[in-house]
């Protein structure tokens, strides 16, 4: 006895999830953290050059 030939399909099994979807909701929280950091360093660098 044979198996029926099913065709074989082109898509994954699971659909992967898009790393750039992965970081969008972190968006809101990240840019805000890093903005601080950022002026934090700037200012810190200001001042030792005084």
């Amino acid at each position: 006895m044979t198996t029926p030939n099913t065709p074989a399909s082109h898509e994954p099994a699971t659909l992967e999830q898009d790393p750039i979807e992965g970081i969008v909701p972190k968006i809101p929280l990240v840019i805000p953290l890093v903005g601080g950091v950022l002026i934090f360093l700037l200012a810190f660098i200001a001042v030792s050059m005084a």
